[in-house]
């Protein structure tokens, strides 16, 4: 299995992999006090197939329930994923499947 390390930036949450030079993200906007907006999710193709974009988006949610914040699904995939997983209805600021 993929051993992938994922940390928070100032604007973004990073993914990296062991010997691959490249580093996947979600980019994120301070919207309110605690409010963020998801807004892109990009994964290089030397990091493509590895479960990086769900190592993220897990992250994402982590920090989430333990800061306090609630998330805006801009970006497509994250909104995509949200739509498969009612279940996190609490940290999103729309209805799954509902665009913001």
């Amino acid at each position: 299995m993929t051993q992938i390390a994922v940390t928070k930036e100032a604007d973004r949450y990073v993914a990296r992999i062991e010997g691959v030079e490249a580093e996947a993200e979600i980019t994120f906007t301070r919207r309110g006090p605690r409010v963020i907006s998801a807004d892109h999710t990009g994964v290089p193709e030397a990091m493509a197939g590895r479960g990086v974009a769900r190592a993220l988006l897990e992250f994402m949610l982590a920090d989430a329930r333990q800061n306090g914040f609630r998330i805006i699904p801009l970006c497509r995939y994250v909104r995509g994923q949200y739509a498969r997983h009612p279940e996190w209805a609490d940290l999103f600021t729309t209805k799954p499947g509902e665009d913001p």
